[in-house]
């Protein structure tokens, strides 16, 4: 699945792939229909600003602010995505699809009672709506659990766990990501000044809250997110997992919009451990895959597809460490959430287009 094809499963996923509103002006429909091709192209800047024009040409028109809240989003700008939507349910109240997104933008901002007080609201106007029922019913068992839970505080990390019995686990899980804090925050030359919040999970409400997929190990979605039974049993997965999920944290300081999934986890998976024999023992047994074909979320992909998908990019990551420094990396990554374009922002900082880099052995 490429990058456009996720944003319209995205998009689609709220209801809305390309709204089309009623326009009494014809430039005006035409920069709405230009921005949803400009998002379903992956092109957000150009659909912002496809988006901008329509809604101040048009100020009334509610779709027009959600495609501005919808880019918004997409781009993990999450006040100006509350901000649009805030003006689009103000003119009207009942666009469920606005509603949709404003919980996910509440959600992903750690605003929990908020997400849920849209969705309650939201499932009362829509009652026949399954999906956003399923959501409201997860965000419930989430606030129960979050509101029984202890913390621990760090000085880089806030860790939430459900007891006593995890009291122990939560002080190693402090000392394991301080440990990876110092070690990889040098390489990037990036040390997050604000405290990232961890929660530690039985495997069961990991699967409940994060729907990740059988294989994932952790999660991070503005919050660490770690499966932990059994955790001091095992303290170098503890540590290996702690890295991976901390280095997404690293990857959103540098750049809140996305980026390609190869480079973001080629980079988590490249600083989880010491070595990569394992990923080059298993590309060595496939056919080489097209980073092209790794831009999108690899959660689409088999156990033994995404171990793959994993072990194409960290060996990619690892060689545009090797040949071009961490610093240059760090600053691709910014570039991306700059808005430049990927294929400029890799030639500039790496030295080379990404085909060159690919077909050089």
């Amino acid at each position: 699945m490429q990058f456009a094809a996720a944003v319209l499963a995205f998009l689609a996923a709220l209801g809305t792939a390309t709204p089309a509103s009623a326009q009494a002006d014809p430039r005006t429909a035409l920069l709405e229909r230009a921005g949803w091709d400009a998002v379903a192209a992956g092109r957000l800047d150009v659909a912002a600003e496809a988006f901008r024009q329509a809604a101040a040409g048009d100020p009334r028109n509610a779709q027009l602010h959600l495609g501005v809240g919808t880019v918004a989003f997409l781009q993990h700008r999450n006040d100006d995505a509350r901000a649009a939507l805030d003006r689009a349910l103000a003119i009207d109240p009942k666009l469920s699809r606005a509603e949709t997104l404003m919980g996910q933008v509440l959600y992903r901002a750690g605003d929990l009672p908020g997400a849920i007080r849209v969705f309650e609201t939201l499932t009362a106007e829509t009652p026949g709506d399954r999906d956003a029922r399923a959501t409201l019913d997860r965000w419930r068992r989430e606030l129960d659990l979050q509101q029984r839970m202890q913390q621990q505080v760090g000085d880089h990390f806030a860790v939430s766990f459900e007891g006593p019995a995890e009291e122990a686990l939560a002080a190693k899980a402090i000392e394991s990501l301080d440990r990876a804090y110092w070690r990889i925050g040098a390489v990037l030359n990036i040390f997050p000044y604000a405290p990232i919040p961890v929660v530690l999970y039985t495997t069961q409400q990991f699967r409940d809250i994060t729907r990740s997929p059988e294989w994932a190990a952790g999660a991070y979605d503005g919050t660490i997110r770690v499966p932990v039974r059994g955790a001091l049993d095992d303290e170098k997965e503890l540590d290996r997992v702690l890295a991976h999920e901390f280095t997404h944290a690293l990857v959103r300081t540098l750049s809140p919009a996305a980026i390609p999934t190869w480079l973001n986890e080629g980079l988590a998976t490249v600083f989880e451990a010491d070595s990569l024999d394992w990923a080059e023992q298993r590309v060595a047994q496939s056919k080489p895959v097209r980073l092209a074909v790794l831009r999108a979320s690899f959660g689409r992909f088999s156990g033994g597809q995404a171990q793959l998908a994993y072990a194409t990019s960290a060996i990619a990551v690892r060689r545009m460490l090797q040949e071009a420094g961490g610093f240059a990396v760090a600053n691709l990554v910014r570039d991306l959430g700059a808005g430049v374009d990927f294929d400029r922002a890799f030639a500039h900082r790496i030295q080379r287009t990404l085909e060159e880099f690919e077909d050089t052995p």
